[in-house]
């Protein structure tokens, strides 16, 4: 199995799944914007916010990818089926430890479950699987996920 088709994958992954999140929030089936969450964590400015945003998204994108293909060449196979339950797995994963407790608790500019009602944090908390970002949240980023999972996981299959 190729790291190279990893990474492919990973890079097209990133672009399936930050499309169809974008494209979610423009037809307003969520509030979320990943890439402005990320990127205010390193700058209070909305513009450089989403730039940065994208940027990151992007990177962790690439680990993650390394992450699915760590799993393929351990496990000896690949495929985009196993792909797409590496995705929900890891949408679940992202939803809930990583976004919902780890992001509110290091990012400067979000505020938390507890935090007073009168504080004036630049962001709300995500809430377990970012339901505070609206009712079909979960659904969008499970489905953008599996979607992610299944290209990488094609990509690696194909790569050989």
């Amino acid at each position: 199995m190729s790291v190279w088709g990893a990474l492919a994958g990973g890079l097209v992954g990133t672009v399936l799944l930050t499309t169809t999140l974008l494209a979610a929030t423009h037809v307003r089936l969520t509030r979320m914007d990943l890439p402005f969450l990320l990127g205010t964590m390193v700058t209070p400015s909305y513009a450089r916010a989403r730039a940065l945003g994208y940027a990151m998204h992007f990177g962790f994108g690439l680990l993650f990818a390394l992450g699915y293909w760590l799993i393929f060449s351990a496990i000896g196979t690949a495929s985009w089926w196993l792909g797409a339950l590496l995705g929900v797995a890891h949408a679940f994963f992202a939803g809930t430890a990583l976004v919902a407790v780890l992001l509110p608790a290091v990012h400067p500019r979000m505020g938390d479950e507890l935090t007073a009602a009168d504080s004036n944090p630049y962001l709300e908390p995500p809430g377990f699987l970012m339901t505070h970002y609206g009712r079909q949240t979960p659904i969008v980023m499970v489905a953008a996920h599996i979607a992610y999972g299944a290209v990488v996981g094609q990509f690696v299959a194909l790569a050989g």
